[in-house]
């Protein structure tokens, strides 16, 4: 592991040296890249000099016999490992992309389309206190306010990191507003998340694609607007379907549409190469069946509960949870997650 340490400290003083050169400094591509690797190593780096500091201070503590100092020292040291053997672990490619979500009401009829309707508030008050950017590229309401699916593009530093946990089945147990004897009924509704995709990354081929245009419409039928702005692009091997009519512009929808498409598409390749992504792809996605979730939203006992989480820790005050206050939650299921893979390491 210090092999591995101090080669990155040295990656890293080199990285910083280069950024310093005029050719370097003058070439905006060129000191992008540095600056980016650089970033990355930051942190890795600095918890390393202060492990290095700690065990000088030990073994200083230890020569001038202040045995208050050494556990000090000593405590500091351990702490540094700790959150280097974090910061080692392998790193998810996808954690700088923007994100783009599909949320669906599940069974339950009206109510699981107005529970999908409350996530996304939850969602895009969430991407509202982190300062992340939202935008609808299409959506199918119901009367009554619910969705029968909306996607969404989720922007800003961080988004894929944190959002990539709310993939699967949302259950809900409430009183639904069409319920008139006052009954608890469950109802569910799937999120699939799913990592930006850049034309780098995938490039399509034109031939394969059909693209159709058609007026917007919102609920209810009604015409948003005149013209045919609406996108419709189908990829023919696939079958792939992704529609955008959201925006009053044509060419923003197609553009939407493209993101979303070479999400799907770049997703389903990887499917291909590794098994392991389909059977994740299936866990996102989820039935819709009641039965398939990783969280239940209790409204009568005020509670979230989060099933990958475990004892106390699993549940969350639902008013909190509803209004968008998702840090906690999400913080506890990163935390597990690093514990699986320390334990996996180990």
């Amino acid at each position: 592991m210090f092999d591995k340490l101090d080669g990155l400290k040295k990656r890293y003083e080199e990285l910083t040296a280069r950024m310093e050169r005029p050719e370097v400094y003058s070439d905006a591509a060129a000191f992008a890249a540095c600056e980016r690797e650089a970033r990355e190593l930051r942190a890795i780096v600095e918890t390393y000099e202060a492990y290095l500091a700690a065990g000088e201070d030990m073994e200083a503590a230890r020569e001038l016999g202040d045995e208050e100092e050494f556990r000090a020292a000593k405590a500091a040291r351990e702490r540094c490992e700790n959150e280097i053997r974090l910061l080692l672990l392998p790193k998810d490619p996808n954690d700088g992309k923007n994100v783009i979500m599909e949320i669906r009401g599940g069974v339950g009829g009206e109510e699981g389309m107005l529970f999908a309707a409350d996530l996304f508030r939850m969602y895009s008050l969430y991407a509202e206190r982190r300062s992340w950017r939202v935008e609808v590229a299409n959506s199918s309401q119901t009367e009554l306010g619910g969705y029968k699916e909306i996607s969404f593009i989720v922007e800003g530093e961080g988004a894929w990191s944190r959002l990539k946990f709310e993939a699967g089945g949302h259950r809900v147990q409430r009183v639904p507003v069409t319920e008139s004897s006052g009954r608890i009924h469950t109802s569910a509704a799937t999120v699939a998340v799913l990592p930006e995709v850049e034309e780098v990354d995938f490039r399509l081929d034109p031939n394969d694609l059909k693209i159709d245009t058609y007026r917007s419409s919102g609920a209810g039928g009604q015409h948003v607007n005149k013209t045919e702005s609406a996108i419709r692009i189908t990829h023919l091997p696939t079958g792939t379907v992704v529609e955008c009519q959201d925006e009053r512009s044509q060419y923003k929808n197609k553009d939407r549409a493209m993101q979303i498409l070479r999400a799907k598409l770049y997703e389903a390749e990887q499917e291909k190469q590794r098994s392991a992504l389909a059977a994740e792809r299936r866990s996102q996605i989820g039935s819709g069946d009641r039965s398939d979730r990783i969280r239940t939203y209790n409204f009568p006992q005020n509670r979230v509960t989060d099933h990958r989480l475990s004892g106390e820790g699993r549940s969350f005050n639902i008013a909190s949870v509803m209004n968008g206050e998702l840090d906690a939650l999400i913080d506890a299921l990163i935390t597990a997650d690093q514990a699986a893979k320390l334990a996996e390491q180990a």
